[in-house]
């Protein structure tokens, strides 16, 4: 318990020096602010880039991750591996 004490009084004896010598300075000096920004050279003539709408292209229609089996035979190639087999165990044998 006299631990905890000392601990806390330490504590709260550097919290109170720290205040004291942040509000003895000049509170200028303690800020600090970011160069400006300079403009890279040639940047006036540089296009703007083309926003982004956030959707989907219209014109590329969705694929399936599964091709059908038509057309699987007509060659298109699944997108994703088979998943593979479920494990299964003999069951539990009671006592």
């Amino acid at each position: 318990m006299l631990v905890a004490s000392l601990l806390i009084a330490a504590g709260m004896a550097v919290s109170a020096l720290a205040l004291t010598l942040l509000t003895a300075r000049d509170p200028l000096h303690i800020a600090q602010a970011t160069p400006p920004t300079q403009s890279t050279p040639g940047a006036e003539t540089k296009p703007p880039e083309p926003a982004t709408t956030g959707q989907r292209p219209s014109g590329v229609p969705p694929q399936p991750a599964r091709p059908d089996s038509d057309a699987q035979k007509a060659g298109a190639q699944p997108a994703l591996p088979p998943a593979p087999a479920e494990k299964v165990a003999p069951p539990i044998r009671e006592k």
